[in-house]
């Protein structure tokens, strides 16, 4: 059904009509008899189309799913279903989109699944591939996401910094984390430490990028403009410059030479720095940015990054 359905249409399209054919979905659930065989078909379908835009468990290179990436694919299937028919009857079309709420139920089951046996079992699998091979990117991609979704990063020193600027700090460092897990996977030790936990491996991680990343930023103005902090903190303005967002924006949306615009992320001509700056201007989470252009977390915040400093003399000119 939902094959026929999206085949001949764009992918904007397609998007809606995924969308639609979710609502459709739901509503039949919603119409069958509680525990009949109608309604446990119903859930299923329901289930399957939600999992269709999972970010992990996706098979590499049309492969079948195997190893932990089923045994997890088949956990978060199992909890998804216990999770949509519990709240199946409360959901309500009207008052919240069908997107929103199964994402939401999606991210629940995979941090409810996710826990750090798992995460072990994915980081071992990393290092069983090839260095350097399409395989061993994909599996240290699967590894990235998991950790995100599992809910298990750490968020130290917080009560050390103010909430603004750790918010900054945060996401960069947990970017290098990531890109450190990435790159030293294969010195992980799961016999080391006295919990042997996987997370907690990452966690020491983040905790020294943290103190690191401060370091970085203390020698720097993070309130004057411009900075990598004046465009974290687009949606809340400081009250001594209440123009200051309204000016960057400008800024960025006239793009002068189309200086933000040509400069995007390799082979993704949609996903330049204007773009994805105005996102995080209105208000967009680094998850929502990364739903909407198909591309990590790490990689979006990770090039913004750069741009940034790249582009520093440019925007304090306009400015």
């Amino acid at each position: 059904m939902a094959h026929s359905l999206l085949m001949g249409f764009t992918p904007e399209t397609a998007f809606k009509t995924m969308d639609e054919l979710l609502e459709q979905l739901v509503k039949e659930a919603q119409w069958q008899n509680a525990q009949t065989q109608e309604q446990k078909l119903a859930l299923n379908n329901l289930v399957d189309a939600i999992l269709r835009s999972r970010k992990i468990c996706r098979p590499f290179r049309g492969q079948t799913l195997s190893g932990v990436s089923l045994e997890i694919y088949q956990q978060v299937r199992w909890q998804l279903l216990q999770d949509v028919s519990q709240e199946l009857d409360q959901y309500n079309l009207s008052k919240t989109k069908v997107r929103t709420w199964v994402n939401e139920l999606q991210n629940r089951a995979f941090r409810k699944v996710l826990n750090d046996n798992f995460l072990k079992k994915l980081a071992l699998e990393a290092q069983k591939q090839p260095p350097d091979t399409a395989l061993r990117q994909h599996t240290l991609g699967e590894l990235v996401q998991a950790i995100q979704l599992s809910g298990q990063l750490c968020y130290p020193h917080r009560e050390k910094f103010p909430s603004q600027f750790y918010n900054l700090l945060y996401e960069d460092a947990v970017v290098e984390t990531l890109t450190y897990v990435c790159q030293k996977i294969d010195q992980y030790d799961p016999e080391r430490g006295k919990d042997k936990k996987f997370i907690t491996w990452v966690n020491f991680r983040l905790d020294r990028v943290v103190i690191e990343c401060r370091r970085k930023f203390s020698n720097s103005k993070v309130q004057n403009l411009p900075s990598l902090a004046d465009l974290e903190k687009f949606t809340q303005p400081l009250k001594e410059t209440p123009d200051l967002s309204q000016n960057l924006r400008k800024c960025l949306e006239n793009d002068v030479n189309n200086l933000f615009e040509k400069t995007y992320i390799r082979n993704r001509a949609d996903a330049n720095f204007k773009a994805i700056a105005l996102a995080r201007f209105s208000g967009k989470t680094w998850e929502e940015i990364s739903a909407e252009f198909d591309i990590p977390v790490p990689t979006l915040s990770s090039f913004f990054q750069r741009c940034c400093c790249k582009f520093k003399s440019n925007l304090k000119k306009s400015l």
